[in-house]
Order: C-alpha cells, then structure tokens, then sequence
C-alpha cells in the first residue's frame, strides 16, 4: 500500500527539521509538483525561523543561494522538483565547488518503479551535478516516505558535515517521492527546533618542518581573491606577519585587504609591464588562489629557485596553476604565523618593501594625473572614481571579465577597507545578478560593477527586487558587448570581431530594468558621475530595492587606453629605479 499525501509531507518537514536542528536558516524554492512536499514543509517550518525566498529560475535561484552563503559562510537549501529543472543548477554548484561554498541541492525525483521505462520527467538527474558536488546522497527510492526519523536524520547530518567539510561545497540530496504529492497545508505545526549539532572536527595537516620560508629573509607575500571560509584570524595574522617580516604584499582588490594598514601593492599589474625592471624577492609567500593579473602570473612562473610556500585556508585542493611545486599548508595563515620565531624585520626586506612602496606611490600619482574627473567615461577612470567616491561601507561586487581586471590595475587606493567580492572559483558571468542580490539580501546593501553581456545573461535576476529586504545597486559598464575581448591579441583582418567575440546586443537595460519595476539612469560623462552616484545613494532611494547606473564606454577605445596606461605607468613606477 502507497504512501498518502501527508506521510510525504511528514518526512519532507522532518527532514527539514533535522537541517534546522543542525542550523539550517534559509531556503530558496522553485516551483514544481514533485517538490509539492518540500515546498509545503518549507513554508510551515517559516514559523520556526526558516527565511524563505521563492524563485521561478532554477539557475537563478541557485546562483542566489550562492550569493547567500558567501556572505556568511553559512549552508543555504535550494529546493527543485525533477526533471531538466536539477540540471539548471549545475552553473551554481560548479561555481559553489570552485569557490568552496556551503550550498544544498534538495531535487525531488520520481521514485525508482518510474525510471527507465519511458515516464513522462523521469531523467538521470542524480548523475547531473555528482561531479561538482562533495556528495551525492539518496533517499529511499522508493519515496521518501519509507524513510524512519533516525534515517532522515542521519542523511541531514552526513549532508551537512559533508557541505561544511574541507573543503566546504555543494551537496546533492536527490529525494524520490511517491504520489500523492499534495497534502493539506493546515496540519499540526511541526515541532521545535532541538538544536543539533553534526561534529565537524577536522584534523588539520602537520606543519611542514622546517617552516618554508625564513623570517629574517627579504620575501613577497602575493594574496589572491578571498577564500578564508568565516575565520575571523586571517587579517590580524597578516597584520603580525608583515611586521615581522616587512614583507610587501600583493593584494588583488577581491583579497578583502586593500585599504587596511599594510604595506600594500595595488598597481603590480602595471609595473609588471616590464617585469625585469622589478626588485626581485628571495622568497615567495602565495595565500590562497592567484590573482587574475596574467602578467603577476607570468612573473611569478619565473620563480623556479627560490623557496616558496602555499598556504590556503582550510583548502587541501592544489592551488598550483604556476607548476611550481611549493609545498602547500592548508592549516591556514594564522596557525602558520604562530609557529614564527621570534626576531625583527632585516636589512635586506625593508629595503625590498621601501623599493616597492616608491614604486606604487609613484604610479598611482600618475594615474590620479591620467585618470581625472573629466571627459567621457572610460572604464579605467571608472574603476579608479568609483572606488574613490562609494562610501567604504558600501561593499562592492566585482563581475568577471573587465571589471574585476580594471579594479585589480586602476582602483583607487582607500584610506579605509571596503569589501570587494568577486566570484573567481570558475570565473563565468553566469548568474551575476542574482548572486549580487543574494549578497545583497545577507548584508543589507552591495553595489555590483558589472558589463553588459554579464547583465543580461541573468536578466532574470531583476526578478528579485520582489522580495529583496537589502539594497542592490547595478553600476552598468556598457559597451556594447564582450569589452575583454577587446584586448586579446588575435588577428582582424577578415575577421568578424563583433559577430565572433564581442556580439553586441540590441537591448535598452534601462527598459529592460524599468520593465522589472527597477529604476534607471544614464551618465553621459565623468563629470556626471559624482551626481550620479549621490541619486543612487539618496535617503529618497531607500525604499527602492534595486537601481541601474548605465554608463556608456568604448571598447576599442579603452583597450588603447590600457596599453598607453602599461607603458606609461612601467615608466613611472620603475623606469627610473
């Protein structure tokens, strides 16, 4: 005899349950009929303290559930029925997988005597996101309703400790159910919360003996995008490091670091134009994933005789693309400071940071000098003004292609820390917006500096400002297609550029943004744009969830821009060293 609907209802909301015991707080829905039980016990658990969002998309729902648990670390449920609807989530856990993000995959599924036999929406889908997913785990295949409470919550413990495992990631729990699927939404209330709690101790590696690198040697410490987990040492760890040591340190703008106290190096990319001109360090100390300057790496793929060291935060997967093979600490960067003997900064390293500080004094005088206030927008001088003029509490997310390369090379420097995040794990433009407005909703307000291709590839993500309770503002760099391909080196002669690479769309984003309910505006120019970011900023705008920016570039143009800025810049910075 089959289940009836509420006995699929009772094991969607006692499994449910077990993830809040553990502390499961948010949950992104789609629709479906397969789903119906996790759906209804989704929207009854809301009275136990369950933040619910609801999403037509499924890639973009997921993506939005990425956006969540970057901001906080913490894990996030996406809920899909079956059917083609699980491989739309397949850009987020990638992306998830990559950047090391707690994320949890609930799909419902047909149960197992309706696969393979030709039913209507019965596919493969366990396999769709196995190979991006720290696990895989099923139910009992033929409903989930044959599943006792001590099952349901041993398959939530194992999920989470495999979602908030080393590292953390996506976890797909694929849930057959059988019909009746919809029961009545008016039954008991569930019961309450026990607090549970999965054990999540990990052992973390030996430190390798002797430690790497010496202390008392000048050395160079290259910091990537963030990828530190919720660990609240990192900075602090940095901080005793460089006085120690006087090591100058790298900092792309996605490190979280730049405009804290440190002896920092925002322009490397430029002065790197000639890298045989730049003062070499003894040792190299690389945290966490690279940086996306292809010059930094270049320079650094030279450094085959001196010693270096990889240390990553909680993240044993290699983080080599250099073939270097540096040993690689994955305890994370305050363990390792804290084995440091004791002793004080040498000659030798606060000479090399002195040479590096004068470098990058001299060059960012000279952008402020090339980059003013004035003319047309050009997307160097809006990375440089933008970052400039935003209020430092206003974190920033920075979307792949141009505009997380032109914050790297022309951000102002800050006089205090601002937040940049930048989804670097895979690197793509999918899913943009939404991941920008599930940030958004974490912490309250974000600004997104995005292009236009990246905009549009997730239109669907306007669709959030129905429920949005942060403040997203879109800052739209828009010049008219694919801008970073602009700058690859290849051949044009006979060639269609712009129907091969840059592919210009014929699409009004203020239309299509207003069309969304999302107002817009237009900056004609530089001058404007003070102006323009104080109508963004305005306490009359704070009801309004969402706002456009759009600011008109050209491509071609910019990309000349950058190399007269290399060269100028090098000559500068270093030309005279």
């Amino acid at each position: 005899m089959g289940p009836d609907a509420t006995d699929n209802l009772n094991a969607a909301e006692a499994l449910l349950g077990a993830f809040m015991d553990l502390g499961l707080r948010r949950l992104v829905l789609c629709p479906g009929s397969r789903s119906a039980p996790l759906a209804l016990a989704a929207c009854r658990r809301e009275s136990q303290g369950l933040k619910l969002f609801t999403a037509i998309d499924e890639r973009s729902a997921a993506f939005f559930g990425v956006g969540l648990a970057r901001a906080n670390g913490q894990p996030v449920a996406v809920v899909t029925t079956s059917g083609t609807a699980v491989a739309e989530l397949l850009p987020a856990a990638v992306e998830a997988d990559r950047s090391a993000l707690p994320l949890l995959f609930l799909t419902a599924d047909r149960p197992e005597r309706l696969k393979n036999c030709g039913a209507n929406q019965s596919v493969n889908q366990e396999a769709f996101l196995q190979p991006a997913c720290r696990a895989l785990l099923q139910g009992p295949l033929n409903g989930l309703h044959l599943a006792t409470g001590e099952r349901l919550q041993d398959l939530a413990d194992l999920a989470w400790r495999q979602c908030l495992g080393v590292p953390a990631g996506p976890v797909h729990l694929n849930l057959a159910f059988e019909e009746p699927l919809h029961a009545n939404a008016t039954s008991p209330a569930p019961k309450k919360l026990i607090n549970r709690v999965a054990n999540l101790d990990v052992e973390l590696p030996r430190l390798s003996s002797p430690l790497g690198l010496d202390p008392n040697q000048a050395g160079l410490i290259v910091v990537g995008p963030w990828r530190r987990g919720s660990g609240a040492g990192f900075v602090g760890a940095l901080r005793k490091l460089v006085d120690r040591t006087a090591w100058p340190v790298l900092a792309d703008s996605a490190s979280g670091l730049r405009g804290l106290p440190l002896p920092l190096i925002s322009g490397y990319d430029l002065l790197l134009e000639k890298p045989e001109q730049v003062p070499l360090p003894t040792q190299l100390l690389r945290l966490g994933p690279l940086p996306a300057s292809r010059r930094l790496q270049q320079w650094l793929q030279g450094f085959k005789e001196i010693p270096q060291l990889v240390i990553t935060e909680q993240e044993p997967r290699r983080q080599d693309p250099l073939a270097s093979d540096a040993p690689q600490d994955w305890g994370g960067l305050a363990r390792w400071v804290e084995a440091l003997p004791a002793g004080s900064a040498s000659e030798a390293a606060l000479l090399l940071q002195r040479q590096w500080l004068e470098a990058e004094e001299r060059l960012q005088r000279h952008l402020d000098q090339r980059l003013q206030l004035k003319g047309p927008c050009t997307e160097p001088a809006l990375a440089r003004w933008c970052n400039r003029l935003l209020p430092p509490e206003w974190p920033v997310m920075l979307a792949n292609s141009s505009a997380v390369r032109d914050w790297e090379s022309y951000g102002a420097r800050l006089e205090s820390q601002r937040t940049v995040v930048s989804f670097r794990g895979a690197s793509g433009i999918d899913g943009t917006l939404s991941l920008a407005a599930g940030i958004a909703e974490q912490w309250g307000q974000l600004v997104l500096v995005c292009g236009d291709l990246a905009l549009l590839h997730d239109s669907n993500g306007w669709l959030w400002r129905q429920q949005l309770s942060g403040r997203l503002l879109v800052i739209l760099i828009d010049n008219r297609g694919g801008g970073i391909f602009e700058q690859l080196l290849m051949p044009r002669e006979n060639l269609d550029f712009d129907r091969l690479f840059a592919m210009p769309q014929a699409i009004d984003p203020i239309a299509l943004a207003a069309a969304h309910g999302v107002p817009g505006r237009n900056c004609n120019s530089l001058e404007e744009l003070p102006a323009a970011l104080v109508w963004m900023l305005a306490e009359e705008q704070a009801n309004q969830p969402m706002l456009l920016l759009r600011m008109a570039t050209e491509r071609a143009a910019d990309a000349q821009l950058r190399k007269q800025l290399r060269r100028s810049g090098w000559e500068v910075g270093l030309g005279d060293s």
